[in-house]
């Protein structure tokens, strides 16, 4: 695990975030399972059942998961899409609440066990909430494709940047894939699909020259729709990666 990335640092070494997505897999993935922490009722989108998985394909310092995010082989259990299903179901009916979603990692690095997992719950009519950072499903049309078909699933994108150099500062990513997202939320347009895009457009962090540009862009490919901005939260975790990562925010 020496060539993992963890956390950022002034000196870290950019990787290939699709080299991340195999490495990350192989830890957090096996076949059709994936690795998770745990699973509970949030109040976020007026209430909704979360499961809270583990693994990412980027190391934004700003991110507010656990450390599981940076030691995947430290944390969770594996649990089928099943498994995965029945508790966010029993969930949802306890608590009364209409929308599910999994989160605390990247949703779409292992493909067969999300598809699985939209294969059980779409056919309920509860509203699915992905929150994807986009990398995977900019990179492979074809995933995108994949969730179009779904009628009870919301998309929403992550932008991290508005161009190569804040992407690769901002997520420990190479600058040349900085534009995945942006094909993902095209992409995604194309099909139809019931989306958002949100981005993390603290001043502290994104110049305003590069929000400038980073809206250009989603014009360019046709979004007009409605952008959630982010601002940095001071978790312990995130405070912590800020700090590694040399930013004096908090």
């Amino acid at each position: 695990m020496k060539d993992y990335p963890r956390y950022l640092t002034p000196k870290f070494e950019p990787f290939d975030p699709l080299d991340l997505c195999e490495k990350t897999m192989s830890i957090v993935g096996r076949g059709s399972s994936r690795k998770y922490t745990d699973f509970y009722k949030v109040g976020v989108y007026g209430g909704i059942a979360t499961g809270y998985l583990v693994g990412c394909c980027l190391r934004c310092p700003f991110c507010w998961v656990d450390w599981s995010r940076d030691y995947p082989e430290k944390h969770g259990q594996f649990y089928s899409p099943q498994q995965v299903f029945n508790r966010l179901i029993n969930i949802a009916r306890r608590k009364r609440v209409g929308r599910l979603r999994i989160s605390g990692g990247e949703p779409t690095l292992n493909r067969e066990h999300l598809l699985q997992l939209l294969d059980l719950t779409d056919p309920l009519g509860y509203l699915f909430i992905l929150e994807t950072n986009g990398i995977l499903l900019g990179h492979d049309r074809s995933y995108a494709e994949a969730l179009s078909k779904y009628e009870n699933l919301y998309i929403r994108v992550s932008i991290k940047a508005g161009d190569a150099w804040g992407f690769e500062r901002r997520t420990g990513a190479l600058g040349d894939f900085f534009n995945l997202p942006f094909k993902a939320v095209g992409y995604l347009l194309e099909l139809g699909t019931d989306m958002r895009v949100a981005c993390m457009s603290d001043p502290r962090v994104m110049p305003s020259k590069e929000r400038k540009e980073m809206i250009r862009q989603l014009e360019r490919i046709g979004y007009y729709d409605y952008l959630e901005e982010e601002d940095c939260s001071p978790y312990p975790t995130a405070v912590a990666r800020m700090r590694y990562a040399g930013y004096d925010l908090f």
